[in-house]
C-alpha cells in the first residue's frame, strides 16, 4: 500500500510525515529521485506477535505501508512543477491530505475548509482535462472508422460528466473503482484522508460549514507528533497521556488506509518465518497464494486454513485441527481476515 502526502505549502506536510514515519522506525527513503521521500512504516498486529511467540520463527515480518511525500511546487531544479507532482501521486493507492489550521509563519489565519476545497478543485481539473483528452480521441477514431470496444467510452464519458459538476470522482464508488478505468489513474477516484493540522495546545479541528463526502478526518498536533516520533514507547506513552492525545495520527491513519482500501491480512507461520500479508478484502486462495509467490499461485493444489481466533482459544494447531477447526479450501474460497493459511502446490 503507497499513501501520498498533499496539502498546500506551509501545510506541515514535512513535519507529518516526519511524524507518521518516525513513530516505527521507519525504513529511510529508497527513492532514486533526491526531492521525492519515500518510507515504509510497520503495521504492528498483535496477532503476529502472539503467533510468533507462539512458532519462534527465525524472521517475523509485519505488513508495511508506504508513504510518499513530493516535492513541494517550484522546488529547487524544475522538479516540482505541478504535474510532474500530480504524477507522482498517481501512483499512490490513497491520499493522505494535509490542511493547515495553525497560524502561518507571517501571521496569517488559518482557512482549512477553504485550503481542502482548493486543492480538490485542482485534482478535479486535473481529472477533467484527462477525461476530455480521451473522450477527444474516442471520437476522433470514431471518425477514422473504429468503433471504441468495451465500456470504456461510456465510463469515461460518465465521469467527465461527474468532474464537469465539480464533485470529485470518489463520491461515485462504483465509477471510481471501475476496473477499465485504473490505467487512467484519476486524482479525485483515489480514496482519501484527512489531517487537520492544529496548533500544539489545539486538541479538536474545526467545525466546517460542509463537511466532505466519504471523507474521514482526523485532528492532529503535527509538531507534538513529531516530536512523540523520536521518544522511546515510555517516553512517547507519558507524552500522550500529558496532552490528551488519545489515538496517534501513525495509528489514525493505518487503522483508516487499511478500511477506505478494503483491505485484510492474512498469515503464513512456520520455523523460518511468521509474516503478514495484507490484500484486498474478497480476495480467492489462488490469488492470495500468488502474493505469497507466483510458483504457490501457479502449482495450487489446496489452501490450509484455521482462523486466529481457533488457533489462539486451542493453544495450538494440533488441538485446533482436533477440534475440526482446521479444513482444506479450494481456489475460490475467499480469503478472511486474520486466516492463518499454508498452501499445498506442487510445481
Amino acid at each position: 500500500m503507497k499513501i501520498g502526502i498533499i496539502g498546500l505549502p506551509q501545510a506541515g506536510k514535512s513535519t507529518i510525515f516526519a511524524a507518521l514515519t518516525g513513530a516505527r522506525g521507519a525504513e529511510g527513503d529508497h527513492s532514486s529521485r533526491k526531492d521525492l521521500r519515500i518510507a515504509a512504516v510497520t503495521v504492528f498486529d498483535d496477532r503476529i506477535d502472539f503467533l510468533s511467540r507462539m512458532y519462534q520463527p527465525k524472521k517475523t515480518t509485519y505488513a508495511k505501508i508506504e508513504y510518499l511525500l513530493p516535492p513541494e511546487t517550484g522546488s529547487a531544479g524544475g522538479a516540482g512543477s505541478e504535474g510532474a507532482v500530480w504524477n507522482q501521486i498517481r501512483t499512490c493507492d490513497a491520499l493522505l491530505h494535509v490542511v493547515r489550521n495553525f497560524e502561518g509563519t507571517l501571521g496569517t489565519l488559518p482557512t482549512p475548509e477553504q485550503d481542502f476545497r482548493r486543492l480538490e478543485e485542482e485534482m478535479v481539473l486535473n481529472d477533467l482535462v484527462v477525461a476530455e483528452k480521451r473522450m477527444e480521441r474516442i471520437e476522433l477514431d470514431k471518425k477514422r472508422g473504429k468503433q471504441p470496444e468495451g465500456e470504456e467510452a461510456s465510463l469515461v464519458q460518465a465521469c467527465r460528466q461527474v468532474l464537469e459538476q465539480g464533485t470529485p470522482l470518489r463520491s461515485d464508488p462504483g465509477l471510481a473503482s471501475a476496473p477499465l478505468l485504473k490505467g487512467f489513474t484519476f486524482l479525485s477516484a483515489k480514496p482519501m484522508l484527512i489531517l487537520v493540522n492544529n496548533d500544539d495546545e489545539d486538541e479538536t479541528p474545526p467545525e466546517w460549514d460542509q463537511s466532505p463526502e466519504g471523507v474521514d478526518l482526523f485532528g492532529v498536533r503535527g509538531s507534538l507528533e513529531k516530536e512523540i516520533a523520536s521518544l522511546s514507547a515510555e517516553e512517547a506513552k507519558e507524552f500522550l497521556e500529558a496532552y490528551h492525545i488519545e489515538e496517534s495520527a501513525l495509528d489514525w491513519v493505518i487503522r483508516h488506509s487499511f478500511r477506505i482500501l478494503n483491505r485484510i491480512s492474512f498469515f503464513t507461520v512456520g520455523p523460518d518465518e511468521v509474516r503478514a500479508w495484507p490484500i484486498a478484502a474478497g480476495t480467492p486462495a489462488l490469488e492470495a497464494a500468488g502474493s505469497v509467490h507466483s510458483d504457490i499461485q501457479q502449482g495450487f493444489i489446496r489452501a490450509e486454513v484455521v482462523a486466529f481466533d481457533d488457533l489462539k482459544a486451542h493453544g495450538s494447531f494440533n488441538e485446533a485441527k482436533k477440534a475440526g477447526l482446521v479444513r482444506l479450501e479450494g481456489k475460490g474460497y475467499e480469503v478472511k481476515d486474520g486466516d492463518i493459511i499454508t498452501f499445498r502446490f506442487n510445481v
